[in-house]
């Protein structure tokens, strides 16, 4: 647990390493800009040095009359098949923000099958969002818009929006009704975090979306040893989220449940032996 905090707020800093931005509002503009993380972080964050892969893809819609979205295609598909959902775990940002929020003391939802089914709603914004409404205005009037970086996107408002709004007297004078809905999304989000863990990763994120068909088949991150498992269910009892099976759809590979397993068949990609698992335990 540790570890993985460390971790997420390593990644954080990292993709938003222009700290002079936040002061001066503008946006970084250097070369490394045009390479892509893994996780949801926002191109237009005054910190970003590099391109949310959401973003990116949508943009890449949008020039599909003129080229192929290679690139954002092939990155995606290399996160993916390196980490499946490991990166919703380790690398993003904002699901480091919403974990935090669920630190909160309040009373939690707890999963159910109402959960499990709203976690599909995420599939919905994929195709939608993502991808059907750039090519769909794309072919309607020419020009293409990023729909899900526009009308949901939390990460994007809390990241840039709200940073570049701040920083800026000329873009306070021309926001509107479009930047309410956005602060809307965010505040909704934000409210639902206390309450339901990973809300926005569980619920609505395209790019989850996108990972979770990798999970089956990612190289890195949790494993489970079938012989030694002995489909007690312990591993998914205490998953906070919508899992019905360790690396299923919903997994985000964090490696929480080891600690619940008692016949040491869970493991980060390379086995560890019986003495090694119960230092962990104690250790976490």
């Amino acid at each position: 647990m540790v570890k993985r905090r460390y971790i997420q707020l390593l990644s954080a800093l990292l993709y938003n390493a222009n700290i002079a931005g936040f002061a001066n509002g503008t946006i970084f503009q250097g070369d490394v800009k045009g390479v892509c993380v893994p996780g949801l972080n926002c191109y237009s964050c005054p910190g970003a040095i590099a391109s949310c892969p959401l973003g990116s893809l949508q943009a890449a819609l949008g020039e599909i009359k003129y080229k192929l979205p290679l690139y954002t295609v092939g990155i995606l598909l290399l996160f993916g098949i390196l980490l499946g959902r490991g990166v919703c775990a380790f690398l993003c940002p904002f699901g480091l923000i919403q974990e935090l929020l669920h630190k909160i003391p309040t009373p939690k939802l707890v999963k159910s099958k109402w959960t499990k089914r709203a976690s599909l709603v995420k599939y919905g914004i994929l195709i939608t969002f993502v991808i059907f409404l750039p090519l769909f205005f794309l072919a309607r009037d020419g020009v293409s818009i990023p729909a899900f970086c526009k009308f949901i996107c939390p990460a994007g408002t809390l990241e840039g929006g709200i940073p570049l709004v701040a920083a800026n007297e000329s873009l306070q004078a021309i926001v509107g009704a479009l930047f309410d809905w956005k602060i809307f999304v965010l505040v909704a989000v934000i409210l639902v975090s206390v309450f339901a863990y990973r809300a926005f990763c569980r619920f609505l994120c395209p790019l989850g979306a996108i990972y979770s068909l990798f999970n089956r088949v990612a190289l890195f991150g949790i494993k489970v040893d079938e012989h030694n498992c002995v489909n007690c269910g312990a591993c998914v009892s205490s998953c906070k989220l919508d899992t019905r099976k360790i690396n299923d759809r919903e997994c985000i590979r964090c490696g929480e449940c080891r600690s619940m397993c008692k016949h040491n068949a869970i493991y980060f990609t390379k086995k560890k032996d019986n003495k090694q698992c119960e230092e962990e335990k104690q250790s976490s």
